[in-house]
């Protein structure tokens, strides 16, 4: 197995220098709230009691984090579409923001052609691209991204932008202080996972060590939810692994049951169950009995705690570390965790039928 501890093994397999992208998303982050705090919004976007975020991939999983954290506000109620269609109830008290990192996904742009057909209000964030172009013939707003990234690594401006927004709008409050306060909780995280900390001390290279070789599979719930989801497909992007999510209580209506056959599966797979405070107390009791279930059927597994003391900081501690443990399960499976070629083959193909 590769060492994690050798430091010459990194510029080896990371030529474009993900690791790069990890060390700078606490900054990237407040860059980009700090940003759009600034960014100015149409007279009459307040009236709104609903947001429908368009986005495919590392371009949506912002609007899925703030929809987890919406989710205890009366209004408004947060949608992410990932598909080529508009939802038939966008009217003119919806917000519609399409989110594109590179401004050519198909899927998004498909979406906000419809939405332009109606009396929503709009707005767009990416870094330019058909969509933007389509935007400013129309007359929309666009946010324009500035960070150079696989889409993935982006992350702070997919997520904090639609904070800043909504916050701009009347919701949200008292996000500001939250934000402040996550990025010193990333910048502090970032000491324990960089790869200067030996697999010993460092929780990252511990977990990437144990699901290597093996199928992940991360169990979520609550604001842990779409965390889960972050996990998942960052483990399918970086580390080209195999990988999937579940949700509490959800698992316990039927995916435990599966835990049985095949029988010879067990051992190639590892379950993350991630973890924190704000969890309602049933389904933590749900997390410890799983356990057990998973020990009865000999699957290996780790519960992985939050830190941090708000809903945001839990949520972006155990997303920051997830990708922490990707980037590593790419190096533990001698790849370059940047390129995504399979997707790459996908979109060419699909641009040979129009």
């Amino acid at each position: 197995m590769v060492n994690l501890d050798d430091p010459k093994i990194y510029k080896q397999l990371d030529p474009a220098n993900m690791l790069g992208q990890l060390h700078g998303l606490p900054g990237q982050c407040l860059a980009a709230w700090r940003k759009a705090i600034e960014f100015k919004l149409p007279d009459g976007y307040q009236d709104i009691d609903k947001v429908v975020i368009l986005g495919m991939g590392g371009s949506a999983i912002g609007g899925d984090l703030v929809r987890s954290l919406a989710s205890s506000e009366s209004k408004p109620i947060i949608f992410v579409n990932r598909d080529y269609d508009l939802p038939a109830f966008v009217d003119d008290k919806t917000l519609v923001i399409a989110s594109s990192y590179s401004g050519n996904t198909e899927e998004t742009l498909s979406a906000f052609s419809q939405a332009l057909k109606t009396n929503c209000k709009k707005l767009v964030t990416t870094t330019g691209g058909k969509l933007k172009d389509m935007a400013e013939k129309n007359n929309v707003p666009v946010f324009i991204i500035e960070h150079s990234s696989q889409p993935r690594a982006a992350l702070g401006y997919s997520f904090m932008p639609v904070m800043a927004f909504l916050r701009n709008l009347g919701f949200l409050k008292g996000i500001t202080r939250d934000v402040e306060a996550m990025t010193q909780d990333l910048e502090k995280s970032l000491e324990g996972l960089k790869k200067t900390v030996p697999t010993s001390s460092n929780q990252a290279k511990q977990l990437a060590t144990k699901m290597h070789d093996k199928i992940a599979v991360i169990y979520g719930a609550g604001i842990l939810s779409e965390v889960a989801h972050r996990w998942k497909t960052q483990i399918n992007e970086n580390s080209k692994a195999c990988a999937f999510y579940e949700i509490f209580p959800e698992l316990n209506h039927n995916a435990v049951v599966g835990y049985q056959f095949p029988s010879d599966l067990a051992q190639k797979i590892f379950v993350v169950l991630l973890r924190c405070p704000s969890i309602h107390p049933r389904i933590l009791l749900r997390y410890q009995v799983t356990g057990e279930l998973l020990e009865q059927n000999s699957i290996g597994y780790q519960v992985v705690d939050s830190q941090g003391g708000d809903a945001l900081s839990q949520m972006m501690n155990l997303i920051f570390l997830g990708d922490w443990v990707s980037y590593y399960l790419s190096i533990l499976h001698q790849t370059d965790p940047s390129p995504v070629k399979t997707i790459d083959y996908l979109k060419k193909r699909l641009s040979e039928t129009k």
